[in-house]
């Protein structure tokens, strides 16, 4: 009888030790591991020895592994009767295709398990002390992609300039100037607080606080470049007074208790 099972692991955004105990303990047992391009390194290095690792990462424009064929390096592997863990950056289902992978896998009567993950368009804001809804601020916040499947199709702009609270927009870098242009065109004020955060959750993050009517021209001044986030609201006047250094552990030494947490836990 095949045993073959897939696992979409969220790896979290940038820092190591925001993947979930659950996630980290299912690198732990792989066999497989298929990851993206923004994966932290640390997390890969968790896996057991004998485990194959397998580089399925995209760039903008550059997909070296077209994603059908990711889809059937999962389906070969389980059908051969491996323990896969399908390693994605963020949360597997926030616009990381971890739902094409499962229609796939479960057209295949495949064995799956999703275990979520943080994803940037949280968690990165988090780190660059900008809350995602604030009572003051936000009763709620809408996450888009900056581009659309095949670029064939346009977002509605009216709509997206009209939403209150904040707006995530995922990405989005190769299309800034158009981005803010295309909002303020449709009624969002020139003045609206907005920034542009490159590398989230990591030790290079970078971020530019500024307006919607100036943020592409001071994001091309400081360089900044994808992977990056947009977010577009007041929560975002909030960066300068909530920003915080992050002081959590090694993920090795996250490892070493979690080894000890799970035997106490099977005694």
């Amino acid at each position: 009888m095949n045993k073959g099972k897939v696992w979409l692991v969220g790896a979290g955004p940038g820092e190591a030790g925001l993947i979930t105990v659950k996630g980290l303990n299912c690198i732990h047992s792989a066999e497989v591991i298929v990851h993206d391009r923004l994966v932290n390194p640390e997390l890969i290095a968790q896996a057991p020895e004998q485990c194959e690792i397998i580089n399925v990462g995209k760039e903008h424009d550059f997909h070296p592994i077209p994603q059908e064929e990711i889809n059937q390096i999962l389906v070969r592997y389980a059908q051969a009767g491996k323990q896969v863990v399908r390693l994605k950056g963020g949360d597997p289902y926030v616009f990381g295709r971890g739902g094409e992978e499962v229609e796939v896998l479960a057209q295949n009567c495949i064995q799956f398990e999703i275990i979520p993950g943080i994803s940037s368009s949280i968690g990165g804001l988090a780190y660059a002390g900008i809350p995602v809804t604030h009572r003051d601020y936000a009763s709620g916040f809408h996450i888009v992609t900056g581009h659309t499947y095949q670029g064939n199709e346009q977002q509605n702009w009216n709509v997206l300039a009209q939403l209150e609270g904040t707006l995530v927009i995922l990405m989005g870098m190769s299309r800034l100037t158009e981005i803010c242009q295309q909002l303020m065109l449709h009624g969002k004020s020139p003045s609206t607080p907005a920034a542009v955060l490159m590398y989230a959750c990591h030790p290079k993050q970078n971020k530019v606080i500024s307006t919607l009517e100036t943020l592409a021209a001071k994001v091309e001044e400081k360089n900044l470049h994808a992977p990056a986030l947009i977010v577009i609201g007041d929560v975002v006047n909030l960066s300068t007074a909530l920003s915080f250094e992050s002081t959590f552990p090694t993920l090795s030494e996250l490892s070493s208790k979690l080894k000890i947490f799970n035997e106490k836990a099977g005694t």
